[in-house]
């Protein structure tokens, strides 16, 4: 018979995977509570960090409807639930593992399938929201200065025409009757 504890940490627990936009599975031997403290300031408001036994977590992933993710959970497991951006979680996890050994990830889950160590660290390679909604706002202005150049291209050359042929009609016109009188003279 299920404790009603331990019934709600997996209720809980499978929210959190189906309200989260991502989740990476850790595994923290070593760290301290200062550390683990650390960490979850680094991660932000937008990313619980939470350990967890690893029966409830596989109980909460089948409830959750996640598949795969039970090779991940052998071991201390804590998993980091993304509800904003997992670009920030995962570049967050991915520092402090390099400054903590004892901080280890394993894998994760996102977009409906699992993710490996290396794709969690691809998505940490990757520029955050903000930072490619302004390349993209970059680029988007560059064109557009392009298409504002050629459109102004024709009147430009237009008029740099008319001031080419003023120019020459006036050095080829004959001198001035002005001209001609102060000549006489």
């Amino acid at each position: 018979m299920a404790k009603p504890d331990k019934v709600g940490a997996v209720a809980e627990i499978a929210d959190k995977f189906r309200n989260s936009s991502a989740a990476v599975v850790t595994e923290y031997t070593g760290l301290t509570v200062a550390q683990l403290t650390t960490l979850r300031r680094a991660l932000g408001t937008g990313t619980t960090y939470r350990v967890a036994k690893n029966t409830l977590v596989k109980r909460a992933a089948e409830n959750a409807g996640l598949d795969g993710l039970e090779s991940l959970f052998v071991g201390p497991t804590a998993i980091a639930f993304v509800e904003g951006e997992p670009v920030d979680a995962a570049k967050a996890l991915r520092d402090f593992a390099k400054d903590n050994k004892g901080l280890v990830i394993k894998g994760g889950y996102m977009d409906g399938r699992p993710l490996t160590v290396e794709e969690v660290g691809q998505i940490a390679d990757l520029d955050s929201r903000e930072v490619l909604l302004a390349k993209l706002a970059g680029a988007m202005k560059g064109n557009l200065s392009k298409a504002a150049g050629l459109f102004a291209a024709p009147a430009t050359r237009a008029a740099r025409l008319a001031a080419a042929l003023q120019e020459k009609k006036a050095a080829t016109s004959p001198a001035a009757p002005a001209d001609d009188a102060a000549a006489e003279s």
